[in-house]
């Protein structure tokens, strides 16, 4: 799990929840927990903002490798800890349409926000739906940039680019990509 960058009192958006819901986000790594509304949608299963990201983090890090989220409220209490979604069906629909430049490759994560993981080295990404080793290439479709990474290690998120592959494809003062295509190449 990793932030979204918004302002305002702590909050998460979801492609998993409907707006209204409320979540319990616990870092299972020093056992801090909040409780947000979803006010807004993205592609992940929780993607907190600044406000609430600093309730639960680490000093100094910027992603939570491993995270409990638990709807409030009724119905299923426990959700599955990272941002689980299954693979676009119908590539050829997904926002953007055809390929820029460079490789192409299957659509995956449909509806995925992209951020960066505060992690240095090479250009990489970290990812929860695909193994160590698979080639990503992530696409800005807000400025067209876009870059091929490596997934060098797992994260609860579709894919989530190290500072470098960040760089590649952000726009100036922006910490996240609401409007991107991922597509696995070779």
């Amino acid at each position: 799990m990793t932030f979204s960058n918004d302002g305002g009192a702590p909050a998460a958006s979801s492609g998993q929840f409907p707006i209204g819901t409320q979540l319990k986000v616990t870092n299972l790594a020093n056992n801090k927990t909040t409780t947000v509304e979803v006010t807004s949608t993205s592609g992940s299963c929780a993607l907190l903002n600044a406000a609430a990201f600093e309730q639960v983090r680490e000093a100094g890090k910027n992603v939570i490798r491993e995270v409990r989220i638990e709807r409030l409220g009724g119905g299923d209490a426990a959700e599955p800890p990272a941002d689980e979604q299954p693979p676009a069906d119908d590539a050829g629909d997904q926002a953007g349409g055809g390929d820029q430049a460079g490789a192409t490759g299957e659509v995956v994560c449909a509806g995925s926000t992209v951020t960066l993981s505060g992690e240095g080295g090479a250009p990489a990404a970290s990812s929860g739906q695909f193994p160590i080793g698979t080639q990503l290439k992530v696409t800005n479709l807000d400025n067209n940039k876009s870059t091929t990474v490596e997934v060098t290690s797992t994260s609860g998120s579709c894919a989530l680019l190290n500072n470098a592959a960040f760089e590649q494809v952000r726009e100036p003062g922006k910490f996240l990509i609401r409007n991107a295509r991922i597509e696995r190449v070779g």
